[in-house]
């Protein structure tokens, strides 16, 4: 589906106020939120015993949403009790769900495409019909066939059931409409009165003595069972009509959908006669109803631009007060009354058309490229916001250490907690005993790089000695390599660990001899005027560069690892 596939509430109207992040949309107006309020009614405050059964029942999670079919589903209906799906595709297999989309069971009931489906009142049974030029009742509980109805020509590509009685209808490509008694499958009568493909019929769902029928053609017709004729005659489509739906609450309201894209509404008790047409006679009205012909109903309102395409499926909510249209186009939408005193909703593109309505300022095509961009916006700003919520707090520091921010103005004698100070001296532990070392031992620390070349010592500083007999000719040459010239110096000295953070305080180490005063620098970290660094740069905060790969894998084929070629 469509981005504004929610969003096109109107139906006799327009769009809502507000986009998904609720800012709202020029030109739109706002629509009250029914399901929240429909929810806990549902739940807590509906009356025991209230009625017949509830009316709907809350969604399942988007989780227990399955891929359903093989091939496209072409119908699908929910039983009486809201307990039980069955949906059938164009393979002419017929599946049925529980309320939580689990797949219970799965029935070859036909060889072709499955067109429609219908439950018995009591949904002890079911009705397929297919495009074998068949139809099929079926035992929902023994999942058996029990009759096959046959007398169409062509394709049934439509039935219902009765809402109270044992009567069946169908539609066919040939153009006919069936009544069939389902206990013995006879067909009990063939209405004819169309003139192209059936495409929908359906039976009054309140008192059930009206049959609406349309077809592939620019009519629709209302029967009377009581006389087996019928009684009204709709018209106002410039093309064919794909379907139609009862009101369930007003059984006098009738909308109807056509194959250019419109819905039209019609009250069957008022004509709305245009200027200029002829004024007919209810048949119900006049002195001989069996040779008075069809009254003509014509629409009370229209949505001439609904869709861009065909009207496949319409169906009004249990309560009445939405209705929920399927198209070509590949867009749901829901339509719902305007509120009092509005009367722009009737100059909205869906009722005039997009060019007339950004004409009188109630469309602009830009819209939609504009919500796209605050959108956008939109997520960016949230997106900063996350960021800003994961930034950690700044680290607190001592005052002249290098590399690190300088506390504020409001903060220059800041002096730390003791809860903030570590708690014991950082005393760095002491070189190791070369002396008690052999020599394979040291190479192996020199291998490993445990002991570091250190620079030319300072003048008068101390170093521990190095072990005793000690041949630094017989050291590999990839470890004499790394000395200046090849030869070592007089003594070597183990590398230091830095001391931990502790409190949230960077504390620096203690001076290395011989390191020319780079103590005190985190990793990381070089102080300005060396090598490689700009001349201009006031900060002392660089990354040491990271050794390439290659390097690491001659390191590590010099430990005896890696040795052959992957």
């Amino acid at each position: 589906m469509e981005k504004d596939d929610y969003r096109d509430y109107g139906g006799f109207g327009s769009g809502r106020g507000y986009d998904n992040n609720y800012k709202k949309i020029p030109g739109r107006r706002p629509v009250t939120d029914y399901g929240t309020s429909m929810v806990q009614w549902i739940r807590n405050r509906r009356p025991a015993g209230y009625g017949g059964g509830l009316l709907e029942a809350e969604r399942p999670s988007w989780s227990y949403i399955v891929d359903a079919h093989d091939s496209a589903i072409r119908a699908a209906v929910y039983s009486h009790s809201e307990e039980w799906l069955i949906s059938a595709d164009h393979e002419g297999v017929v599946k049925f769900w529980q309320t939580n989309f689990n797949n219970v069971r799965e029935v070859q009931a036909h060889s072709e495409a499955i067109r429609d489906l219908a439950f018995s009142p009591n949904d002890e049974k079911y009705v397929t019909a297919c495009d074998d030029a068949t139809l099929k009742i079926y035992n929902f509980a023994a999942d058996k066939a029990e009759s096959t109805l046959t007398g169409h020509n062509w394709e049934v590509k439509t039935a219902d059931w009765h809402p109270s009685k044992g009567l069946l209808v169908s539609g066919s490509k040939d153009h006919q409409v069936k009544l069939w008694d389902p206990r013995n499958g006879r067909c009990l009568t063939t209405l004819h009165g169309h003139k192209n493909t059936i495409s929908k019929t359906s039976f009054e769902p309140h008192r059930g003595v009206l049959l609406a029928t349309c077809a592939r053609e620019q009519t629709a017709r209302i029967f009377d069972l009581r006389m087996m004729r019928d009684v009204c005659l709709l018209k106002g489509h410039e093309k064919d009509i794909s379907t139609l739906t009862w009101h369930p609450i007003h059984h006098n309201l009738l909308s109807t959908g056509g194959s250019e894209g419109c819905i039209y509404h019609y009250l069957l008790d008022e004509p709305n006669t245009p200027p200029g047409a002829p004024t007919t006679i209810s048949p119900y009205d006049s002195p001989d109803p069996a040779n008075t012909a069809a009254q003509t109903i014509y629409p009370a309102h229209k949505v001439q631009h609904a869709h861009d395409f065909a009207v496949w499926s319409l169906c009004w909510h249990p309560l009445g007060h939405v209705l929920a249209s399927g198209s070509n186009d590949r867009v749901t939408r829901f339509w719902t009354r305007p509120r009092p005193g509005e009367v722009d909703i009737f100059k909205d593109k869906y009722h005039i058309g997009e060019a007339a309505a950004e004409a009188q300022g109630t469309f602009d095509r830009r819209g939609g490229r504009r919500e796209l961009r605050d959108q956008e916006e939109q997520e960016m700003e949230d997106e900063e916001d996350g960021l800003v919520d994961q930034t950690m707090p700044a680290r607190s520091a001592l005052p002249g250490l290098p590399g690190l921010a300088q506390p504020s103005d409001q903060r220059s004698n800041f002096v730390p907690l003791p809860d903030m100070l570590p708690p014991f001296p950082m005393i760095p532990p002491p070189p190791p005993n070369f002396a008690a070392m052999d020599q394979s031992r040291f190479a192996s620390l020199m291998a490993d790089g445990k002991i570091m070349v250190p620079p030319p010592p300072v003048p008068g500083t101390a170093l521990p000695p190095p072990p005793p007999n000690f041949d630094f000719s017989k050291l590999p040459p990839e470890i004499l390599a790394k000395f200046p010239g090849g030869v070592p110096p007089a003594s070597l000295i183990p590398p230091l660990p830095l001391p931990p953070h502790t409190s949230g305080m960077a504390i620096p180490p203690p001076p290395i001899p011989g390191m020319n005063g780079l103590s005190g620098l985190l990793p990381g970290m070089l102080p300005t005027g060396l090598p490689g660094m700009d001349a201009d740069s006031n900060s002392a905060k660089r990354r040491i560069p990271l050794p390439s790969q290659q390097d690491s894998l001659k390191e590590e084929q010099r430990r005896g690892n890696y040795r052959s070629a992957r």
